[in-house]
């Protein structure tokens, strides 16, 4: 439906994005997450049209947007926008924000911004509010509704969430994510926020230093990172060395099967904090809890190991009973990740 081939962008001699490729399917929803400075949000804006690439080919749904020949201007391009907080016409009410470039009568525009009001599960007692007068989540919701009234075919959401508590951060993007499908418009989020990529995309797109690291399934880039970095921004992990062979890792904790059986020699591995279950020791341990530093479902703990004078931090599921100076036993589930 969507695709970049070969995207480049320089602003003076900082090469900003750097041969980017990526292909968007119909009705998909596709997260770009990456650190600051990556590239993420220039990636939306050439995208939007509002930025233009140095080199590169823009095709949706079989028309050329951009090359070396063709740029199509961005209120062509059937591409909606909702910017971080919304970014609301602060003098217009809540249903001309939303109608804002509906064509057609007076009659006809507010049916289509009802229409709209309801499908966003925005009150009707809300169009004559100025923007101020409701909640961040509800003008987000505004500003969700006024992009679907140009019935695009692809969405871009740059961090529309990341300005709202936790709790209503989660509903909204859940709400975003059901109506997009429903309505069959794939989308594109930018965020720095893992939890969201994981729960929001049906395809996530790793960008550092301009650069797609690592695109695919959420499930197979949270399993199966290509580099420790790309671990590393997509949620807690235990990284260590080991000394690799037969499909063994051999570190600090022990012997660990690993997924690569052609691995050799020393490498480093990774588990996810769901990998790994930390209990009081039932006999002798060779491992002692140094400090605990609690963040609620999850704890990082820093591990002192006895035959070894080294020590580990280490982000683990909870478990209640231990305290500083509790030797413990280490239980590893499945497989460690190799890298290469």
């Amino acid at each position: 439906m969507f695709e970049l081939s070969h995207i480049t962008k320089n602003f003076g001699a900082v090469t900003v994005l750097d041969d980017v490729s990526i292909r968007i399917s119909p009705g998909s929803r596709t997260a770009i997450v990456g650190p600051s400075g990556s590239g993420k949000t220039t990636l939306l804006r050439i995208i939007a049209g509002f930025e233009r690439p140095d080199s590169g080919r823009i095709m949706m749904r079989g028309e050329t947007l951009f090359d070396g020949n063709k740029i199509v201007p961005a209120h062509q391009r059937k591409i909606g926008f909702v910017p971080q907080e919304g970014a609301l016409f602060p003098h217009l009410r809540v249903e001309d924000n939303i109608g804002w470039g509906i064509k057609g009568s007076r009659q006809a525009r507010r049916k289509q911004v009802e229409a709209l009001m309801e499908r966003v599960s925005l009150d009707r007692q809300l169009a004559r509010h100025w923007p101020h007068e409701i909640s961040g989540g509800q003008q987000q919701r505004v500003a969700l509704a006024r992009a679907l009234a140009q019935q695009p075919t692809l969405m871009l959401l740059d961090e529309p969430f990341s300005a709202l508590d936790t709790g209503l951060r989660a509903a909204t993007r859940r709400a975003t994510a059901e109506l997009l499908s429903q309505a069959g418009v794939a989308s594109i989020l930018v965020t720095h926020d893992q939890n969201e990529a994981l729960s929001f995309a049906s395809q996530i797109a790793v960008i550092q230093q301009g650069r797609f690291t690592q695109v695919g399934p959420p499930q197979t880039l949270y399993s199966q990172p290509v580099d420790e970095q790309t671990a590393l921004f997509l949620g807690d992990a235990l990284l260590m060395t080991a000394e690799v062979a037969d499909g063994q890792g051999h570190c600090l904790l022990g012997q660990i099967p690993v997924d690569d059986l052609s691995a050799r020699g020393s490498r480093r591995i990774m588990l996810r904090p769901e990998q790994v279950r930390i209990s009081p020791a039932a006999g002798p341990s060779r491992i002692r809890v140094v400090d605990i530093d609690f963040a609620g479902y999850l704890s990082t703990l820093t591990l002192c190991f006895t035959d070894h004078s080294q020590t580990l931090n280490a982000t683990f599921v909870t478990q209640p009973g231990l305290t500083a100076g509790t030797m413990v036993d280490i239980c590893i589930t499945g497989k460690a990740r190799v890298f290469n």
